[in-house]
Protein backbone atom coordinates (compact mmCIF):
# COMPACT_ATOMS: atom_id res chain seq x y z
CA UNK A 1 0.00 0.00 0.00
CA UNK A 2 1.22 3.50 -0.86
CA UNK A 3 2.55 5.36 2.16
CA UNK A 4 1.58 9.02 2.49
CA UNK A 5 4.31 11.15 4.15
CA UNK A 6 2.39 13.06 6.80
CA UNK A 7 3.06 16.64 7.77
CA UNK A 8 3.95 16.80 11.44
CA UNK A 9 5.00 19.42 13.97
CA UNK A 10 6.15 19.48 17.57
CA UNK A 11 4.74 21.65 20.34
CA UNK A 12 5.37 21.99 24.05
CA UNK A 13 8.17 20.98 26.37
CA UNK A 14 10.73 18.63 24.77
CA UNK A 15 12.10 17.79 28.22
CA UNK A 16 8.75 16.85 29.73
CA UNK A 17 8.84 13.74 31.95
CA UNK A 18 5.55 12.63 30.37
CA UNK A 19 5.48 10.40 27.29
CA UNK A 20 4.94 12.34 24.05
CA UNK A 21 1.29 12.96 23.19
CA UNK A 22 0.26 12.37 19.57
CA UNK A 23 -2.74 14.32 18.27
CA UNK A 24 -4.77 12.98 15.32
CA UNK A 25 -7.34 15.44 13.99
CA UNK A 26 -10.85 14.83 12.69
CA UNK A 27 -12.23 15.01 9.17
CA UNK A 28 -11.99 18.31 7.31
CA UNK A 29 -9.48 19.66 9.80
CA UNK A 30 -5.97 20.96 10.13
CA UNK A 31 -3.76 21.01 13.22
CA UNK A 32 -4.80 24.60 13.85
CA UNK A 33 -8.54 24.15 13.39
CA UNK A 34 -8.74 21.02 15.53
CA UNK A 35 -6.14 21.71 18.20
CA UNK A 36 -5.60 25.48 18.21
CA UNK A 37 -7.20 25.93 21.64
CA UNK A 38 -5.79 22.75 23.16
CA UNK A 39 -2.12 23.09 22.24
CA UNK A 40 -1.38 26.18 24.38
CA UNK A 41 -2.86 24.37 27.39
CA UNK A 42 -0.69 21.28 26.84
CA UNK A 43 2.53 23.05 25.89
CA UNK A 44 3.71 23.99 29.40
CA UNK A 45 3.83 20.40 30.65
CA UNK A 46 3.96 18.04 27.66
CA UNK A 47 5.76 17.29 24.44
CA UNK A 48 3.08 17.13 21.74
CA UNK A 49 3.34 15.77 18.21
CA UNK A 50 0.52 16.74 15.84
CA UNK A 51 0.08 15.27 12.37
CA UNK A 52 -2.10 16.05 9.36
CA UNK A 53 -3.62 13.02 7.65
CA UNK A 54 -3.89 12.18 3.96
CA UNK A 55 -5.14 15.17 1.96
CA UNK A 56 -5.49 17.45 4.99
CA UNK A 57 -3.66 20.71 5.59
CA UNK A 58 -0.06 20.39 4.44
CA UNK A 59 -0.23 16.67 3.59
CA UNK A 60 -0.65 15.49 0.00
CA UNK A 61 -3.72 13.51 -1.01
CA UNK A 62 -1.57 10.90 -2.77
CA UNK A 63 -3.01 8.40 -5.19
CA UNK A 64 -4.62 5.80 -2.94
CA UNK A 65 -8.18 5.54 -1.63
CA UNK A 66 -8.81 6.92 1.85
CA UNK A 67 -8.96 4.37 4.66
CA UNK A 68 -8.60 4.32 8.42
CA UNK A 69 -6.14 1.44 8.12
CA UNK A 70 -3.96 3.29 5.63
CA UNK A 71 -3.89 6.43 7.77
CA UNK A 72 -3.01 4.36 10.84
CA UNK A 73 -0.07 2.89 8.97
CA UNK A 74 0.97 6.39 7.84
CA UNK A 75 0.99 7.53 11.48
CA UNK A 76 2.96 4.44 12.53
CA UNK A 77 5.54 5.27 9.85
CA UNK A 78 5.96 8.75 11.35
CA UNK A 79 6.51 7.28 14.82
CA UNK A 80 8.98 4.79 13.40
CA UNK A 81 10.84 7.50 11.51
CA UNK A 82 11.10 9.60 14.67
CA UNK A 83 11.98 6.52 16.74
CA UNK A 84 9.08 7.18 19.09
CA UNK A 85 6.98 4.76 21.01
CA UNK A 86 5.07 3.90 22.88
CA UNK A 87 3.33 7.28 22.87
CA UNK A 88 0.04 8.53 24.25
CA UNK A 89 -2.56 9.20 21.55
CA UNK A 90 -5.57 11.50 21.37
CA UNK A 91 -7.67 11.03 18.25
CA UNK A 92 -10.86 12.95 17.52
CA UNK A 93 -13.73 11.79 15.30
CA UNK A 94 -12.14 10.28 12.14
CA UNK A 95 -8.85 10.70 13.97
CA UNK A 96 -10.25 8.57 16.79
CA UNK A 97 -11.05 5.85 14.30
CA UNK A 98 -7.49 6.10 12.97
CA UNK A 99 -6.16 5.97 16.54
CA UNK A 100 -8.09 2.77 17.27
CA UNK A 101 -6.70 1.21 14.10
CA UNK A 102 -3.21 2.35 15.11
CA UNK A 103 -3.57 0.70 18.52
CA UNK A 104 -4.84 -2.52 16.93
CA UNK A 105 -2.37 -2.70 14.03
CA UNK A 106 0.70 -1.32 15.84
CA UNK A 107 0.19 -2.13 19.53
CA UNK A 108 3.78 -1.37 20.51
CA UNK A 109 3.31 2.23 19.32
CA UNK A 110 0.54 3.17 21.77
CA UNK A 111 0.85 3.49 25.55
CA UNK A 112 -2.51 5.09 26.38
CA UNK A 113 -5.29 6.07 24.02
CA UNK A 114 -8.09 8.63 24.10
CA UNK A 115 -10.73 7.93 21.44
CA UNK A 116 -12.89 11.05 21.28
CA UNK A 117 -16.23 11.09 19.44
CA UNK A 118 -15.12 8.09 17.38
CA UNK A 119 -17.81 5.81 15.90
CA UNK A 120 -16.95 2.19 15.21
CA UNK A 121 -20.38 1.02 13.99
CA UNK A 122 -22.53 2.71 11.36
CA UNK A 123 -25.56 2.42 13.63
CA UNK A 124 -23.76 4.59 16.17
CA UNK A 125 -24.50 7.79 14.26
CA UNK A 126 -27.53 9.97 15.01
CA UNK A 127 -30.62 9.80 12.81
CA UNK A 128 -30.16 11.50 9.45
CA UNK A 129 -26.37 11.48 9.49
CA UNK A 130 -25.89 9.03 6.62
CA UNK A 131 -28.56 10.58 4.41
CA UNK A 132 -27.06 14.01 4.98
CA UNK A 133 -23.60 12.78 4.12
CA UNK A 134 -24.77 11.05 0.96
CA UNK A 135 -26.50 14.23 -0.21
CA UNK A 136 -23.67 16.55 0.81
CA UNK A 137 -21.55 18.53 -1.65
CA UNK A 138 -18.40 20.60 -1.36
CA UNK A 139 -20.59 23.69 -0.99
CA UNK A 140 -21.76 22.25 2.35
CA UNK A 141 -18.23 22.26 3.79
CA UNK A 142 -18.33 24.89 6.57
CA UNK A 143 -16.36 28.06 5.86
CA UNK A 144 -14.03 27.65 8.89
CA UNK A 145 -12.77 24.36 7.43
CA UNK A 146 -12.21 25.85 3.98
CA UNK A 147 -10.43 28.85 5.44
CA UNK A 148 -8.23 26.76 7.74
CA UNK A 149 -7.19 24.46 4.90
CA UNK A 150 -6.43 27.32 2.50
CA UNK A 151 -4.37 29.09 5.18
CA UNK A 152 -1.88 26.21 5.27
CA UNK A 153 -2.21 24.48 1.88
CA UNK A 154 -2.23 27.75 -0.13
CA UNK A 155 -4.22 25.82 -2.74
CA UNK A 156 -7.95 26.57 -3.26
CA UNK A 157 -8.47 23.12 -4.78
CA UNK A 158 -6.83 21.30 -1.85
CA UNK A 159 -9.96 21.67 0.32
CA UNK A 160 -12.10 20.17 -2.45
CA UNK A 161 -9.83 17.12 -2.65
CA UNK A 162 -9.90 16.89 1.15
CA UNK A 163 -13.69 16.97 1.13
CA UNK A 164 -13.85 14.23 -1.50
CA UNK A 165 -11.45 12.02 0.47
CA UNK A 166 -13.39 12.46 3.73
CA UNK A 167 -16.73 11.84 2.05
CA UNK A 168 -15.37 8.73 0.33
CA UNK A 169 -13.91 7.53 3.61
CA UNK A 170 -17.16 7.81 5.55
CA UNK A 171 -19.50 6.60 2.80
CA UNK A 172 -17.37 3.48 2.62
CA UNK A 173 -17.15 3.10 6.39
CA UNK A 174 -17.76 -0.46 7.55
CA UNK A 175 -18.27 -1.55 11.16
CA UNK A 176 -15.04 -2.24 13.01
CA UNK A 177 -14.97 -5.98 13.81
CA UNK A 178 -15.42 -6.80 17.49
CA UNK A 179 -12.26 -8.90 17.27
CA UNK A 180 -10.25 -5.88 16.18
CA UNK A 181 -11.51 -3.84 19.12
CA UNK A 182 -10.84 -6.74 21.48
CA UNK A 183 -7.22 -6.72 20.29
CA UNK A 184 -6.59 -3.15 21.53
CA UNK A 185 -4.37 -3.69 24.54
CA UNK A 186 -3.69 -0.03 25.39
CA UNK A 187 -5.73 1.44 28.24
CA UNK A 188 -8.33 3.58 26.50
CA UNK A 189 -10.55 6.47 27.50
CA UNK A 190 -13.68 6.64 25.35
CA UNK A 191 -14.93 10.24 25.29
CA UNK A 192 -18.05 11.73 23.76
CA UNK A 193 -20.56 14.52 24.20
CA UNK A 194 -24.17 14.08 25.19
CA UNK A 195 -25.31 15.96 22.04
CA UNK A 196 -22.68 14.52 19.73
CA UNK A 197 -23.27 13.29 16.16
CA UNK A 198 -22.45 9.88 17.64
CA UNK A 199 -25.10 8.44 19.95
CA UNK A 200 -24.19 8.49 23.64
CA UNK A 201 -25.13 4.83 23.94
CA UNK A 202 -22.59 4.03 21.23
CA UNK A 203 -19.79 5.35 23.44
CA UNK A 204 -21.00 2.98 26.15
CA UNK A 205 -20.95 0.12 23.65
CA UNK A 206 -17.46 0.97 22.43
CA UNK A 207 -16.10 1.07 25.97
CA UNK A 208 -17.63 -2.34 26.62
CA UNK A 209 -15.92 -3.84 23.55
CA UNK A 210 -12.42 -2.68 24.50
CA UNK A 211 -10.47 -4.82 26.99
CA UNK A 212 -9.28 -1.95 29.20
CA UNK A 213 -11.51 1.08 28.77
CA UNK A 214 -12.98 3.90 30.80
CA UNK A 215 -15.86 6.11 29.68
CA UNK A 216 -16.37 9.87 29.85
CA UNK A 217 -19.49 11.56 28.48
CA UNK A 218 -19.47 15.34 28.82
CA UNK A 219 -22.11 18.00 28.19
CA UNK A 220 -21.63 19.42 24.72
CA UNK A 221 -21.52 18.77 21.01
CA UNK A 222 -19.12 17.11 18.58
CA UNK A 223 -15.69 18.52 19.48
CA UNK A 224 -16.47 21.61 21.54
CA UNK A 225 -14.99 19.86 24.57
CA UNK A 226 -11.63 19.70 22.73
CA UNK A 227 -11.78 23.29 21.50
CA UNK A 228 -12.39 22.26 17.88
CA UNK A 229 -12.82 25.48 15.92
CA UNK A 230 -16.26 24.98 14.39
CA UNK A 231 -17.86 23.36 17.44
CA UNK A 232 -16.34 25.55 20.14
CA UNK A 233 -16.87 28.80 18.19
CA UNK A 234 -14.24 30.53 20.31
CA UNK A 235 -15.59 29.41 23.69
CA UNK A 236 -12.82 27.74 25.74
CA UNK A 237 -15.19 26.73 28.56
CA UNK A 238 -16.02 23.16 27.46
CA UNK A 239 -12.34 22.42 26.81
CA UNK A 240 -11.21 23.79 30.16
CA UNK A 241 -13.82 21.70 31.96
CA UNK A 242 -12.88 18.50 30.11
CA UNK A 243 -9.09 18.74 29.95
CA UNK A 244 -8.43 17.81 33.62
CA UNK A 245 -10.22 14.48 33.05
CA UNK A 246 -8.11 13.74 29.96
CA UNK A 247 -4.85 14.56 31.73
CA UNK A 248 -5.84 12.52 34.79
CA UNK A 249 -6.36 9.51 32.53
CA UNK A 250 -3.03 9.99 30.76
CA UNK A 251 -1.21 10.44 34.08
CA UNK A 252 -2.75 7.42 35.79
CA UNK A 253 -0.21 4.76 36.80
Amino acid sequence: MERIPLYREWHGDPDSPHPPLLLIHGGGSTIESNWGMLLPLLAPTRSVLAVELQGHGRTTSGGRPASFEGSADDVAAVLDELRLGPVDVLGFSNGGQVALQLAARHPSAVRRLIAASAPVHRAGMVDGFWDGLAAGTFDDLPAPYREADLAVSRDPEHARRMFDLDRELMLGFQDFPDALLASVSAPTLVVGADRDVVRAEHFVELASLLPDARLLIVPGIHGDYLGERLAAAGDPGPLRRTLPHLLAFLDAP
